[in-house]
Parts: structure tokens; C-alpha cells; sequence
């Protein structure tokens, strides 16, 4: 395989058939393509691979850093593995922690297999520059520990070569037991990852997907057009591919796919999502138009809800400023919400701006600002636009009964009456200080109602 980039490269203006440097990658995006590698190569930990939370929200990879990983024994369990990013800053070496991965055993041979895991991950980033020798884990043994077994090329031809004829041996006897398999699991994924191995007999479909997951470009671009009626699904599993390979095979489809269904469409956006490469999700995003067999203003939106709630908030913010009032104004209307729980002013404010429609959810925007004493937050969001019905009385009852006054007079002057929300509140429960509250805003509701007159008295009496 290719090795995993730590830098973005786009065609150059000048001759397109040459590259040049566009950026660097976000530590999200090349952790998840480094973690896709090697839970196919069947080397990802036992009992954790995580990376630093210091990398989240969209950090890049310092330009020129380079990649090491330790492995060593646990101070009390286990073997842990350490991937760490060094780099030059201010005429000083910086070394950060990016990942750790963590197995439960703690046996010599847990040792070895984490020391491979460490050499899979250099040469994932680094090539593989020489010959290297193949390991290969024999049998089920009486012995506490596995075996790990060196084996020339003459050695390992051997025994692929056994293992085949034992297959074509086996394959009568389980083509029953397949059959029930690939109906009982549906998708190839699904068979694999319940079965551990691939189906004796494949479908077009199914070499396809598989050529998806294993990053081959060239067999992709010669199977996927054999399948042309399955073109929702093979979007799907491009969309979340991670690494160039991925956003490559996605450019393809879209570019030889006319028309996809909106629900699958969605579905592979959010597949984008997670790969957390934001110039993938705001290529969907463009690209939907027209692409989609029925209309589907939401899709924009939901892609930013989506994003923000699976913690991608640099690429959600991305996608508002790219997103049209009307794109906004379509978006969910708990968008706003989720913006407000996480008190996100500044997203918050954007959102409005851009012409969010919470609708009823305006509510638990208010409920949710008021209630944590972010008074200024809901001021600030009523002052730019955010839109409340004038017969929406629960806004105004969650901001009397949180004893928001400054928030409650902005309704009011935004057109809820008071005196029928009173009628309305009877029967509503009512918190501690909520006469108080009352209180204050009944005097300003009177100024209100008597300003108008007050006015036209002054000027009839000549006094400004």
C-alpha cells in the first residue's frame, strides 16, 4: 500500500497533470485512515487504540513532523504503544503524544505482537523500504503462548498451497452453510466481520466492496461500473473510506453517477463526516445539487447537525460558512439547540444570522441559556433575529421562571403579550422568584403599552 500522507496535495493551476503542496492534513483524518489500515490487517490492539484528545477539533499535523512509535510494558498491566509526532518550532525539537494503544496480555509474545503492530504502523507512514520477512501465528497449541514462526518465501508458498487444496476440499461441504451465512448477515461487510474471512463465492457487488476496503483504486475503477444498479450503495462505502484512496474513488462515482437516492445520499455524507475530511463533506455537499432523484433542502443541514454532534465542530463550522441563508433556514430546527447546550455562542450567533428556524425548539434554546445563567448569550441571539412566535408563551414562561427579566422584556418587545400569556401561565408550574419576576416585567409591559400615548402628549405640549 501507499504510504499515509500527512499533507494535502491538489493539481497545479499552471499543468494540471503535476501536483503541488495544498496543506496539511487534520491529525483526525490520518488517525482514522491509520486506524481503517490496521484493523484490516487484523493489528489493531486488544484493548485500546485511541487518539490524544490535544489533536481533536480539527488540528492539523504540524508541516514536516515526523512519526515514531515505543512499545514497552505497562507500569502495572498490560503492553502500551505509543505513537508520538516530533517536530521543529522555534529552533526546538517539540514531541507530542498523537495515539496510544494499549493489549491486555502482558506475555513475551504480547511484547512481540506490539512490537509488529509498532512496525506496521512505521512502515504505514514510512513505506516499506526493503524485504521484509512475513509472520504467520500456527495452530492451536497446548502451550500458554502462541507461536510466532519465521518463514522464507519457498516455506510460505507451502503452505498457502495446502491451505488451497484444503479449501477446494472444504467447498462442497460449505456451500450450504454459506448460503444460509451470506442470507442471515446481507451485506459482504457484514458476513466479514460476524464470519472473520471472505464468502467462497462473490458477487460483482461484493469484489467491489471489498476492493473499497482494501484500498485498491485500480480494481475498484474496473468493477464498480459492472454494477451500475447498486451505484447508492457503493456510495456509501466510498463516502467513508478514509484517506486519498477514499475521496479518489468518491470523486469517480460521482463523476460517472447521474442520480442517488436522498436517503442513501445522507447516509454516505455522514460516512463522509466521520472520516473527518472536510474537503470530502463540502464536495458532497456541492455536488448534491442535482444529484439527488427527489429535492432535499435539509441535506446541508443535516450534515452540520450530524457533524456536531459526532464532534466535529471545526468541519460543522466549515460547512455553515459554505452553506446559503436558504440552506440554513432548511437545516433541522434542533440545530440551533444543540449549538445552545454546548453554549456555542459564537455558532449559536452564525446560525442566526444565516436564518435558522429553531420553530418550538427556540424553547429549550431559551431553557437552556437562561437556565445555566448565560442571560447575555439569549439577549444577544434575540437581538440579531432568532425568530419567536408571538403565541409562543413556554419561551416566555421558561425565562420568567429562570428569572430572566432582560431575556422576557426582549420578547416582549418582540410581540408576546403578556397579559395572555398570564392566562395562559395559570395553569403552569411556576419557580422560585417567579412573582418577582412578574412583578418587573408587569411595570415594563405598562410602559410598553402607555409609550405611544406618552409620545403624542409631548408633542402636542411642544417638549422634546
Amino acid at each position: 500500500m501507499e504510504p499515509i500522507e500527512l499533507f494535502r496535495w491538489e493539481p497545479s493551476p499552471e499543468d494540471p497533470r503535476r501536483k503541488q503542496y495544498a496543506g496539511q492534513r487534520t491529525a483526525q483524518e490520518v488517525f482514522e485512515e491509520l486506524r481503517h489500515r490496521l484493523e484490516g490487517m487484523g493489528y489493531l490492539p486488544d484493548e485500546y487504540f485511541l487518539m490524544n484528545r490535544d489533536w481533536e477539533n480539527g488540528r492539523e499535523i504540524p508541516r514536516d513532523a515526523d512519526i515514531f512509535c515505543t512499545t514497552d510494558y505497562g507500569g502495572s498491566e498490560g503492553v502500551y504503544l505509543d505513537v508520538s509526532l516530533q517536530w521543529y518550532e522555534n529552533d526546538r525539537t517539540v514531541t507530542r503524544n498523537f495515539i496510544t494503544g494499549k493489549t491486555l496480555g502482558e506475555t513475551g509474545a504480547d511484547l512481540d505482537r506490539m512490537f509488529l503492530i509498532s512496525s506496521a504502523i512505521t512502515k504505514a507512514f514510512h513505506g516499506d523500504r526493503g524485504t521484509y520477512a512475513r509472520y504467520l501465528r500456527l495452530g492451536e497449541r497446548a502451550e500458554p503462548e502462541g507461536m510466532i514462526v519465521h518463514l522464507d518465501p519457498e516455506e510460505q508458498r507451502t503452505i498457502v498451497q495446502a491451505l488451497v487444496e484444503q479449501r477446494e476440499r472444504q467447498e462442497q461441504a460449505m456451500s450450504q452453510t454459506e448460503q444460509l451465512l451470506r442470507r442471515m448477515t446481507g451485506s459482504i461487510t457484514a458476513y466479514m466481520d460476524e464470519v472473520g474471512q471472505r464468502p467462497l463465492h462473490m458477487s460483482d457487488y461484493d469484489k467491489t466492496v471489498l476492493a473499497i476496503r482494501d484500498g485498491e483504486f485500480d480494481t475498484f475503477k474496473n468493477l464498480y461500473p459492472r454494477v451500475p444498479d447498486q451505484a447508492d450503495g457503493l456510495l456509501i462505502e466510498v463516502a467513508g473510506r478514509p484517506g486519498a484512496v477514499g475521496g479518489n474513488m468518491t470523486l469517480m462515482l460521482l463523476a460517472a453517477v447521474g442520480q442517488f437516492s436522498p436517503a442513501a445520499y445522507l447516509t454516505a455524507c455522514k460516512r463522509a463526516v466521520e472520516t473527518g475530511d472536510s474537503w470530502r463533506v463540502q464536495t458532497l455537499v456541492k455536488e448534491s445539487e442535482g444529484r439527488l432523484s427527489e429535492q432535499m433542502p435539509s441535506l446541508p443541514g443535516e450534515m452540520i447537525l450530524y457533524a456536531y454532534k459526532e464532534g466535529h465542530r471545526k468541519l460543522a463550522k466549515n460547512l455553515i460558512s459554505e452553506c446559503t441563508s436558504e440552506q440554513i433556514a432548511a437545516a433541522p430546527p434542533n440545530l440551533l439547540r444543540c449549538a445552545a447546550a454546548q453554549l456555542d455562542f459564537q455558532t449559536a450567533l452564525d446560525l442566526v444570522d444565516r436564518g435558522i428556524q429553531p420553530g418550538d425548539y427556540v424553547v429549550d434554546v431559551l431553557h437552556t441559556l437562561t437556565g445555566q445563567h448565560q442571560e447575555w448569550m439569549a439577549e444577544k441571539l434575540l437581538e440579531h433575529g432568532m425568530p419567536v412566535a408571538a403565541d409562543n408563551y413556554a419561551a416566555l414562561h421558561v425565562c420568567v421562571n429562570n428569572q430572566a427579566a432582560g431575556v422576557a422584556k426582549l420578547l416582549l418587545d418582540k410581540g408576546i403579550d403578556l397579559d395572555r400569556y398570564q392566562a395562559w401561565a395559570e395553569k403552569q408550574r411556576k419557580n422560585e422568584g417567579y412573582e418577582e419576576t412578574m412583578e418587573e416585567l408587569t411595570e415594563y409591559w405598562s410602559e410598553l403599552q402607555s409609550g405611544p400615548e406618552q409620545a403624542g402628549s409631548s408633542m402636542n405640549g411642544m417638549s422634546l
